[in-house]
């Protein structure tokens, strides 16, 4: 086969995929739009009760009116910042917890069923604790999120740190490589996927961790609208926050699959 050949059956791949692309997300908006659609339908026909489930359009004008009045903003911005923060830490504590393991077969062996153990644990029973450990304040939210997602993190990447493939490790050996040099050569390079895909799971676990401790303490944050909308009777405003909730967390998932991508290319 020629080379002309061969781009051109290129050429057409590219354009097939991006055609695929582009339905993808037609149909997703279209579903969206319908789902949406159906909602304020079916709240207009007083067919669903209106008082618990709002409608879009009241839902849409709530929304414009705490962002112009200045009142969403502070809630947006603190749960956005806590999310982060322990998003970050349970990430970043977890990684090296996983490494610290795999560096020590015998710690391994002693913690790995505490792990297990921990990770089937309700995480969101612990968040008393953390208010009469460490008062009602940004501290304890932050270490709710992180608890949320630093098991799983261990768990995954330390599973993925003893999946390597050991031909790999046999052939840095070979040539004298010690243990250290075996994780920066070997074992980190290829477990770089499992941990990006990682902060795509975090992520969600973040942010329930965040609502929940906001739940419980804040005065302040999309959690405590939620709690707030709920004393009131003012449901609509509970929607509000549910929907800068999956509208910001969209857009962390979104950043967290371009790193994906970007680290993906760079480490094949």
């Amino acid at each position: 086969m020629e080379q002309n050949e061969i781009n051109e059956i290129h050429r057409a791949y590219l354009r097939h995929e991006a055609k695929t692309r582009t339905f993808v997300y037609l149909s997703q908006l279209l579903l969206l739009v319908l789902f949406f659609g159906v909602w304020e339908w079916l709240a207009r026909l007083n067919l669903i009760n209106v008082l618990i489930f709002s409608y879009p359009s009241k839902i849409w004008a709530l929304f414009w009116e705490k962002l112009w009045d200045g009142t969403l903003l502070p809630h947006v911005g603190m749960t956005v910042f806590e999310t982060v923060v322990g998003f970050l830490l349970g990430t970043l504590l977890g990684t090296i917890i996983a490494i610290i393991i795999w560096w020590s077969p015998f710690l391994s062996r002693v913690l790995e069923p505490y792990l297990v153990i921990a990770n089937s644990m309700p995480k969101v029973a612990l968040g008393p604790l953390f208010i009469v450990g460490m008062g009602t304040g940004l501290v304890s939210i932050v270490a709710m999120a992180c608890t949320v997602s630093v098991i799983v993190t261990t768990l995954v990447i330390y599973t993925s740190f003893k999946e390597v493939n050991e031909n790999y490790i046999k052939v840095v050996r070979t040539f004298g490589a010690n243990k250290q040099q075996i994780f920066r050569l070997v074992i980190l390079p290829s477990s770089i996927p499992t941990i990006v895909s990682t902060l795509k799971v975090n992520v969600g676990l973040s942010w329930i961790g965040v609502i929940v401790g906001e739940f419980l303490v804040s005065k302040i944050g999309l959690g405590y609208l939620i709690i707030y909308g709920f004393q009131v009777f003012n449901f609509t405003l509970v929607m509000v926050a549910l929907a800068v909730i999956a509208i910001v967390a969209t857009l962390m998932y979104q950043a967290v699959a371009y790193l994906e991508k970007r680290l993906t290319k760079q480490f094949k």
